[in-house]
């Protein structure tokens, strides 16, 4: 039977024999259960079973050469209510048990759910509705605001209340139990005002201040399931009853216990909501950036207006000191322009008519008039701020282990709860006996209580002890605070899981036009062969004036900069990874590399030679012929970023091995490789080459990183491990890039393995803590080690050293 269904859109079919086509090919894969592909709509309706992955089904529609197009949306939920990590995990399941959900993340961090689904199978209601009969209040998360922030802080101001509301009781009841153990005897049970006083000072911390733990811990019980607040519950309850129990029977009052015990948990919540927020700060640091208002021009006159009513091609007047409201072009003036918000850069980048700005950067002087080019979610802090909260909001592949123990977590406890109250019962000397081996080291072991007693004393501590928590925030706050380190810093991480892949990645793969080189090639040699130069320049560019490639523009620009004459072209064909052709004046003309000479047997035999000498020179050489006779030699040269050599000896010293890929023929791209020290050169490849030259690497059994412009190199960095797309600042939704470094250098990119290596680090320790925690505490409890106090004492300090540890991340240098 299956477990889930799927809708397709498929583009591509034209008949019958189509459709059939393709539900004949997703038959044959194992896991897929049934196919019924609509002609009509362009939808195939599929049921599947654990047994496949949808990127599998997508594959096999693409092999027998249609287009899937994707018509998943992603929704961001707010979740309140959640209060552990058995929380989030109990949601997230319910999830993606839910027909039409593809992914959902729950994120314990940010409260919030991540989802991935296909509109045509389920509704964003049901989706909400599936999360509120859980148990928890859910609502469809909109573009954070202010009101947001003004959200953070009422709930850090609200838990901040209830932490001090509960030691304003606890606090006296504490000192009271310190005067009756001083004064001597038993005095637990000796003094009935004592007693009295117990239950009506921990009466209000239980049942008033901390009646929203009770609350959780009933609806989680009430759905069928069980959290963190459960086992505070039980054992602060188990714990007050003793208070009136005290009456009746000859039992030790642990009213006060409770008290104490859930004041520390109130406590514990407040720092770690606190230490949430300073790892959540990266968001609300991003939305302040933004201007608040911008003067524009109407009818020749300056209108200050909200930046919320700023519509494309208004001309915005932006003044010293002032933040440049959206992403625009300037049309008049110059001024320099701090762009550290977005590139980490401080140098201020000198900005005149033509030029792109990026919404929220500081104009330093002068007065730029801006036409607005973006708006609203389209501009370039909408973009980050959206790439960082998907980042935040995504999972690290070694989670999924913390995840699955997290699921059982809370039930296992209770089980192992009710077994040491049993153990206690029925083998007391065996149970007293291990507690004494190693008791009297102990100094707050009670080692006059008896046997109902200790195994009450027992049981409570195992109940508060154990922390799910720990194992739930330690991936996500980790995550939070590496992701935002990285926008500050211009590094956008679009998945987390990338951060876990790029510190195994043992290879980088560079393009190198746009990437090692600046893009921007310029002409340099001119050769021709019994001919006139300028004539040879005005062939070449009459043909490359209809190409768009970077070496295409260059001898243009040469062109037009020496006002030569174009002429009427024909025919014209661009022929990737070899050249252009047309017809001039009834010549076929041809313009392009050895490949494109070859095919048109060129005789290139007498300028061999100084081909190879402009080739040595790292130059990119491109002939010019017609009818098999050689007209003339162009040499365009594309100078190297000034930090390419640094960035590369870097990573060489990380134990990185780095490539280069080019389509430039071997001889050109060893002697721009030799210049950055570059070893690996993958030479001759055309665009569409560049995936399968991954894929042979990755076939070698390394986990190879792609770093390239985005655009152009697409396709290989959706196939790479990981794809690292140089970005600019005003164009940086890169989709096929998992990490975008927005610096147009490569020592962004080193950042960017540091920044993965010290956040993977810390998602590391706070792993292995958390289960280091909780695999000590829980027998040192069940043995009756460890008072019930400092139990949730220190339980609470295992959530909070984790979100502590976390942001101690903020401090790595990248």
């Amino acid at each position: 039977m299956a477990d889930k269904k799927t809708v397709f859109k498929v583009e591509g079919m034209n008949c019958a024999a189509c459709s059939s086509k393709i539900e004949r090919a997703l038959q044959k894969l194992e896991g897929v259960d049934s196919v019924q592909v609509n002609l009509t709509t362009e939808k195939a309706y599929i049921s599947y079973n654990d047994k496949i992955m949808l990127a599998d089904i997508k594959k096999q529609i693409q092999k027998v050469g249609y287009k899937v197009v994707e018509e998943t949306e992603k929704l961001t939920i707010e979740i309140e209510g959640m209060h552990c990590a058995s929380c989030s995990s109990k949601i997230e399941r319910a999830l993606n048990k839910k027909e039409g959900i593809i992914e959902a993340s729950v994120n314990l961090a940010l409260n919030n759910a991540a989802v991935s689904f296909n509109k045509d199978m389920i509704s964003q209601d049901e989706i909400i509705s599936a999360i509120n009969k859980q148990g928890y209040k859910a609502r469809i998360k909109t573009e954070q605001k202010e009101d947001e922030i003004d959200k953070d802080e009422k709930r850090l101001k609200d838990s901040k209340g209830r932490m001090i509301c509960a030691w304003a009781f606890t606090g006296p009841a504490a000192i009271w139990m310190l005067i009756a153990m001083s004064i001597g005897g038993h005095a637990h049970g000796e003094s009935a005002l004592f007693d009295i006083g117990m239950l009506v000072l921990a009466a209000p911390v239980l049942f008033w201040v901390g009646r929203d733990v009770f609350t959780s811990a009933f609806n989680s019980v009430r759905h069928g399931s069980a959290n963190m607040d459960v086992l505070i519950a039980i054992g602060t309850l188990a714990a007050f009853v003793t208070g009136i129990l005290v009456f009746v029977v000859p039992v030790e009052n642990y009213a006060g216990v409770a008290g104490m015990i859930m004041a520390f948990h109130l406590t514990g919540r407040y720092i770690e909501t606190k230490a949430k927020g300073r790892a959540s700060q990266a968001i609300k640091k991003l939305l302040e950036l933004g201007a608040k208002t911008a003067i524009v021009l109407v009818d020749n006159k300056e209108k200050e207006i909200p930046v919320e009513e700023i519509q494309l091609g208004d001309i915005m007047v932006v003044k010293p000191g002032q933040k440049v409201p959206t992403d625009g072009l300037v049309t008049w003036g110059e001024s320099s322009v701090d762009e550290s918000m977005a590139t980490g850069e401080s140098m201020p980048v000198t900005k005149k008519t033509g030029d792109e700005v990026i919404g929220s950067t500081v104009n330093s002087h002068g007065v730029l008039h801006v036409k607005a080019t973006k708006v609203g979610k389209d501009t370039f802090l909408s973009q980050v701020i959206k790439m960082v909260e998907e980042a935040q909001g995504t999972k690290v592949p070694i989670q999924e282990f913390a995840d699955r123990v997290t699921g059982f977590f809370v039930p296992a406890v209770l089980v192992i709860a009710a077994v040491t109250f049993f153990a206690w019962v029925v083998f007391p000397s065996q149970m007293s006996s291990a507690l004494m081996s190693v008791g009297h080291y102990i100094p707050w072991v009670n080692h006059h209580l008896s046997g109902p007693m200790l195994a009450l004393y027992s049981t409570i501590a195992v109940l508060v002890i154990a922390c799910p928590c720990a194992l739930g925030l330690a991936t996500p706050t980790a995550l939070m605070v590496g992701s935002g380190l990285g926008a500050e810093n211009g590094i956008l991480i679009r998945k987390g899981e990338a951060i876990q892949t790029m510190k195994e990645a043992k290879v980088i793969v560079f393009d190198k036009t746009g990437t090692i080189t600046k893009g921007k090639p310029e002409l340099t040699d001119i050769i021709t062969v019994n001919g006139d130069e300028g004539v040879l320049l005005s062939y070449a560019t009459t043909l490359e004036k209809s190409s768009e490639h970077p070496i295409a523009k260059a001898i243009v620009e040469a062109g037009e900069k020496r006002e030569v004459p174009l002429y009427q072209v024909e025919k014209f064909n661009s022929i990737t990874g070899k050249g252009v052709t047309g017809n001039i004046d009834g010549k076929l003309i041809f313009a392009g590399n050895r490949k494109l000479m070859n095919e048109h047997d060129v005789d290139l035999e007498n300028h061999e030679q100084k081909i190879i000498d402009l080739e040595n020179e790292g130059k990119t050489v491109i002939m010019v012929a017609e009818k098999g006779k050689l007209l003339g030699i162009m040499a365009v040269a594309d100078t190297l970023k000034e930090d390419s050599f640094q960035a590369l000896e870097e990573l060489r010293k990380m134990g990185i091995k780095t490539y280069m890929i080019t389509g430039d023929n071997h001889r050109t791209a060893q002697a721009i490789a030799k210049k950055v020290g570059i070893s690996e050169v993958l030479a001759d490849v055309l665009p569409d080459g560049k995936v399968d030259k991954i894929k042979e690497l990755q076939g070698m059994g390394y986990k190879v990183a792609m770093v390239g412009d985005g655009i152009n190199d697409a396709p290989a960095l959706t196939q790479s491990d990981v794809g690292i797309a140089i970005g600019t600042g005003t164009d940086i939704a890169i989709e096929a890039a998992d990490i975008t470094v927005v610096r147009g250098n490569l020592t962004a990119v080193v950042s960017a393995v540091k920044l993965s290596k010290a956040t993977f680090t810390k998602i590391e320790q706070n792993l292995f803590w958390a289960f280091f925690y909780n695999t000590v505490a829980i027998p040192l409890a069940i043995l009756g080690l460890l008072h019930p106090v400092i139990a949730e004492a220190a339980m609470a300090i295992s959530s909070i050293s984790v979100v502590a540890n976390a942001n101690l991340l903020r401090r790595t240098k990248i």
